[in-house]
């Protein structure tokens, strides 16, 4: 089976190698990120699951926001389940190196965190379903991390496209923040800014868990539950 470095060898000591390379606690500065390069990455036209096109065009009035939740296999089978979601792909997001490899990003010289684009229809799915499943998924409490994976890569984070989405992120981590605190947990370390460049991950990583339903999701929630709004 091919890993996600693109060798051949077993799933679980592929991640352990990944996991025990010492990497970087923090991204690097601006300006001391890997060069990268022009290209852009290879990628599938079509999503695995749907078939519908990963870069588009896509639905009139649909709206993208990006997620990081750690490890981005499970992460983004996570979102393709839901109806209303159009499309989603993995990719790198939050960083500077253009364009940046797997390696490069696991190496934590690039910047970026392993992120979901989810391309969604606001009128079949709301924003605030999207942020419950992502509060409620993963720990946004772990900074660096997400369980045994470490590294900058797998910071939770949020990107959004729009000052609408920007404000609901506010008001849905708030709102988590409080049933957090109330559970005895920790403060949210999630990363929320506006989206920068998203760079699509290559194609053996585009809906893995489709292709590989045995490989490795190592998502784990809090148990504490996200509140949706009042209707």
């Amino acid at each position: 089976m091919q890993n996600r470095a693109g060798h051949f060898t077993s799933m679980g000591s592929s991640r352990m190698i990944f996991s025990l390379f010492s990497k970087p606690s923090t991204v690097p500065a601006p300006g001391t990120a890997l060069p990268g390069r022009s290209a852009q990455m290879d990628v599938a036209a079509d999503h695995f699951v749907n078939g519908n096109p990963l870069k588009g065009p896509y639905p009139e009035g649909s709206e993208i926001i990006y997620f990081g939740l750690g490890c981005f296999w499970g992460a983004e089978r996570l979102f393709w389940q839901l109806p209303g979601v159009y499309v989603t792909a993995v990719g790198y997001q939050g960083g500077e190196t253009q364009n940046p490899t797997y390696e490069e990003v696991c190496s934590g010289g690039t910047g970026h965190t392993e992120a979901v684009m989810v391309v969604y229809e606001p009128q079949k799915i709301s924003l605030d379903t999207l942020l419950k499943t992502f509060w409620e998924e993963h720990d946004p409490t772990q900074g660096m991390r997400q369980g045994n994976d470490v590294g900058t890569q797998y910071r939770s984070a949020i990107y959004t496209t729009s000052q609408a989405q920007a404000e609901a992120v506010g008001i849905s981590r708030d709102r988590y923040a409080a049933e957090l605190k109330a559970a005895g947990r920790g403060e949210i370390t999630t990363e929320i800014e506006p989206a920068g460049p998203f760079y699509f991950a290559e194609t053996y990583h585009q809906q893995y868990l489709a292709k590989n339903p045995n490989g490795y999701c190592g998502l784990k929630g809090t148990g504490v539950s996200c509140p949706l709004p009042a209707a």
